[in-house]
């Protein structure tokens, strides 16, 4: 058989270096356009050296504010960090609770699917002003922008996925004796927490979206907080380090969830 290009596949060292190919093209291509600007102009504020990243992380992560003697950045993580967690966490368990219900039990189905649906697709930065007047600037505000802006896709993923369950499988519990609750958390229940992780996964991207805005316009610390507040003073030297941290912390919560979920349910990874 003609080995076709899809049917081809990279050897591990191969794969590990086109993996991070991308990676080296876009520094090379960053150190490339900063030396040209700097050789232009050696104030430039726009593309900074490697030097001058060092030098305002070094002085974030690592030298107390002499205000108020806490290192910015670590208080910044934490901060966010801390939010998004919450947010996620309740997202997660109004997602894991009326998926389930909306899914199984019609009566339930008929009630909230089209309100579900209508409510989703409301734009959740839309509400923000509603939410700073109802709820003050504090932490409540930013949390439940989170969980404004997840829960509806996470309930209706989820809903999905428990009307896929085969009918088989159901009748089959009920002729043993199941009773509702015993197929809600018995049959339904362990095959949505897989998906539950799968879910949140997805989210993640959006969540961390409404965690910024929400601390870019009302917030004394955090990490979307201290990106929107240099940004008066071009300080590139910082807001770049920053979102490379936003990015990398992303991608090591969605990278400890999907290892998670193979430790948890291998079943449903080989599924």
């Amino acid at each position: 058989m003609q080995r076709r290009l899809i049917n081809r596949r990279p050897a591990r060292p191969a794969g590990i270096l086109l993996a991070a190919l991308p990676f080296v093209v876009l520094i090379a291509a960053y150190l490339l356009a900063s030396s040209a600007r700097l050789a232009e102009n050696p104030n430039d504020k726009l593309l900074p050296a490697p030097a001058s990243f060092a030098s305002a992380m070094r002085e974030m992560a690592f030298e107390p504010d002499r205000r108020s003697g806490d290192l910015l950045f670590w208080q910044d993580t934490a901060a966010s960090l801390g939010r998004l967690g919450l947010g996620v966490a309740i997202a997660a368990a109004l997602g894991l609770a009326f998926g389930l219900t909306i899914g199984l039990i019609p009566y339930v189905t008929a009630a909230l699917s089209t309100f579900l649906a209508v409510i989703s697709m409301i734009p959740p930065l839309a509400l923000l002003p509603i939410l700073f007047i109802t709820l003050g600037l504090g932490e409540v505000a930013k949390v439940a922008l989170i969980v404004i802006g997840i829960a509806p896709f996470l309930i209706r993923d989820l809903s999905f996925r428990v009307a896929e369950i085969p009918e088989e499988l159901m009748l089959k519990a009920q002729t043993l004796g199941a009773s509702t609750l015993n197929i809600l958390t018995r049959v339904a229940l362990p095959l949505l927490l897989p998906r539950l992780i799968a879910s949140v996964r997805l989210a993640l991207g959006p969540a961390w979206l409404f965690l910024i805005a929400a601390e870019a316009i009302a917030s004394t610390e955090g990490l979307g907080y201290r990106v929107f507040l240099v940004r008066r003073f071009l300080a590139m030297d910082i807001i770049l380090p920053y979102v490379a941290w936003i990015t990398l912390l992303a991608f090591a919560l969605d990278w400890l969830l999907a290892r998670l979920s193979r430790q948890l349910f291998p079943w449903a990874e080989r599924v």
